[in-house]
């Protein structure tokens, strides 16, 4: 597949990733819906699955481009380079746009959640017992999820690896958002917020020929933070792949009804309309978290008056719709050029 693309495709695929990276970050929203949608979602877990004992023993033999070719490198590495830009730029912004306009944010991915559910079920014929079970165990799981109370803060090094596990589930099983697991385990924050911070910092600091963080304590212990964090991500990635890479192969179609139910259920989380409710100890005073803000507790859903705020929301639903069936057109489009 490397082979054949061009150099526009590439470019796209770095797009892509940076639409993965920024959908990650985004608590409620799952950058395997981007994969899905764009049509490289079968691709990117079968890349993923080929990180494996024969790709080590190439690696370790020094056989690079037998490794890079094995793992269908060109591919994972445009899509990563995405992701990792993704992660200091694209999502940067997107945190200004939720910090400035929540509800028209949430409103996007509101639409875009819609036209993905469209999208995954308009082609799955496959319905019977099983998988309409399936829908429905994915889809109840998916709504369950976003009435869970988030926890508190651990830094446990331990419980960050685990953290990097399970936060990764958001690139590999659409529907399921990482980040917003993240958030029920209480280390959103620390994890996606402070420790990179952190690493930023520090890049800053060392090409400006400043290496004093050395000496900062808080400093090295987010590092070691985000260094765990990333061991267990790459831990989930590889081994979560392996695990739907064979659930694909061998159960596509209930796999693939769960994945609708998933889905379905995290149009709960991503409803637009709702407020936030923060923690408060015995005394009614706020729980302020490491950043010194308010820390969430969940989120109060409510049905929205009709005004000028509210159409202008469904608008952009909308344009959330469009989004996704754009990017689904594109896929359509370059599996039919490579077919």
């Amino acid at each position: 597949m490397q082979s054949t693309r061009t150099f526009k495709d590439r470019i796209f695929l770095i797009l892509k990733g940076l639409g993965m990276g920024a959908a990650n970050k985004v608590p409620g929203v799952s950058g395997g819906v981007v994969a899905f949608v764009a049509g490289f979602y079968e691709e990117f877990i079968h890349s993923l699955k080929r990180v494996n004992f024969t790709a080590l023993k190439l690696l370790i033999n020094g056989r690079f481009k037998s490794f890079f070719n094995y793992i269908n490198g060109r591919f994972l590495s445009l899509l990563f380079l995405g992701m990792l830009v993704s992660y200091f730029s694209v999502s940067k912004i997107l945190d200004y746009f939720i910090k400035h306009y929540e509800l028209y944010v949430w409103s996007i991915f509101f639409g875009m959640i819609i036209g993905s559910i469209y999208y995954i079920s308009k082609d799955f014929k496959d319905w019977k017992v099983t998988t309409y079970l399936a829908l429905l165990i994915g889809a109840v799981l998916g709504i369950s999820i976003s009435f869970f109370d988030p926890a508190m803060e651990n830094d446990n090094l331990w419980f960050v690896f685990i953290c990097g596990i399970i936060s990764v589930s958001g690139m590999t099983l659409p529907g399921f958002s990482g980040s917003f697991i993240l958030i029920l385990l209480g280390n959103y924050v620390l994890l996606l917020v402070d420790s990179v911070n952190a690493l930023y910092n520090t890049f800053y600091e060392i090409i400006g020929g400043d290496f004093s963080f050395t000496e900062n304590i808080e400093r090295i212990r987010m590092l070691k933070v985000l260094v765990v964090f990333t061991l267990g991500s790459a831990v989930g990635l590889v081994t979560f792949s392996h695990v739907l890479s064979y659930i694909l192969k061998h159960y596509k179609s209930v796999t693939t009804a769960s994945i609708i139910g998933f889905i379905i259920g995290s149009l709960g989380v991503v409803w637009p309309w709702k407020e936030t409710i923060f923690k408060t100890d015995n005394s009614g005073v706020a729980i302020l978290d490491s950043r010194e803000k308010h820390s969430i507790e969940n989120y109060r859903r409510f049905i929205p008056e009709f005004n000028t705020e509210t159409y202008i929301a469904i608008f952009y639903i909308f344009i959330g719709i469009a989004i996704v069936l754009g990017l689904e057109w594109y896929g359509r489009k370059t599996r039919q050029t490579h077919a």
